[in-house]
């Protein structure tokens, strides 16, 4: 069955941001999600490096991961689901979950990263506040 899918279309069309970032770490892709997600346009944030969405603290870290996947051509983590702090351009604290695909060149060599991101601040904040009440009732249960 031959189908003529449009892939930009779908891409920006879809509720999860896309960030597409070449080996070096500047975002060469920014989906309409992504800006509703992280704040900054598509026109602020290509050609930018990771680190507008990167807090400070995470970078090192971030980097050092990043800069091995690029030489090796793999990731260790796959298909898993990943949970990170991540910014805002307004500079507040986001929860993120996204997963990673690896682009490759014609010569099989490591091109770029793609991250689909869900924003999961609400849930996460939602969770911690049941995981303190529920331990509110155990203390109160223990008194």
């Amino acid at each position: 069955m031959e189908t003529n899918l449009d892939f930009r279309q779908l891409v920006d069309g879809i509720g999860e941001g896309v960030v597409v970032a070449s080996a070096a770490g500047d975002i060469i892709y920014w989906n309409a999600a992504a800006t509703r997600i992280f704040g900054f346009s598509q026109e602020e944030a290509m050609g930018k490096s990771l680190d507008i969405i990167i807090p400070e603290r995470q970078r090192q870290r971030h980097w050092d991961g990043y800069h091995k996947t690029m030489e090796t051509g793999q990731t260790r983590y796959g298909n898993d689901l990943l949970r990170v702090p991540a910014l805002h351009r307004d500079g507040h604290t986001l929860s993120i979950a996204f997963t990673v695909a690896m682009l490759h060149a014609p010569d099989g060599k490591v091109s770029a990263i793609v991250a689909v991101v869900r924003d999961e601040t609400q849930r996460w904040a939602e969770e911690r506040e049941l995981k303190r009440r529920v331990n509110d009732l155990e203390a109160r249960l223990k008194q």
